[in-house]
């Protein structure tokens, strides 16, 4: 299983909208680097959702329900699509900055990649920012 975190913003597409959506496909990626990133998902591997520009903080877990397909918003057959379900909310928000604040989370491509929406996350990250969120 592999480990990932996208990220949106809530005004445009909100942990609370995905849970009334029950499942959604993960569209609008026009980043090459973010593209592979979704090419590689698997179904099963879970997933932490990040609420970005507004509250730049992790909220919940999501899993990937559907491998990647061409993305329906557009022609163009170099943009690719994922489904992903929610899986349940964080207890409590992991933000930005407690996540810069963790000594064992300084090397995370959240951090390190900060313009990607979709990077892959070592096991014991995404582990740690659960515990955090607990």
């Amino acid at each position: 299983m592999n480990y990932w975190l996208i990220k949106s913003e809530p005004h445009k597409y909100s942990w609370e909208q995905f849970n009334k959506d029950g499942k959604t496909f993960w569209d609008g990626v026009r980043n090459y680097q973010a593209r592979n990133n979704l090419r590689e998902m698997k179904t099963g591997d879970l997933v932490l959702f990040y609420h970005s520009n507004e509250g730049k903080e992790v909220v919940g877990i999501a899993k990937v329900v559907g491998e990647s397909y061409q993305d329906p918003t557009t022609e163009d057959t170099n943009w690719l699509v994922v489904d992903f379900a929610p899986v349940e909310p964080l207890k409590k928000p992991v933000t930005l900055a407690q996540i810069k604040a963790e000594q064992s989370l300084k090397d995370i491509a959240l951090i390190k990649n900060g313009r990607i929406s979709v990077v892959p996350l070592k096991a014991e990250e995404f582990d740690k920012i659960l515990e955090m969120g607990s």
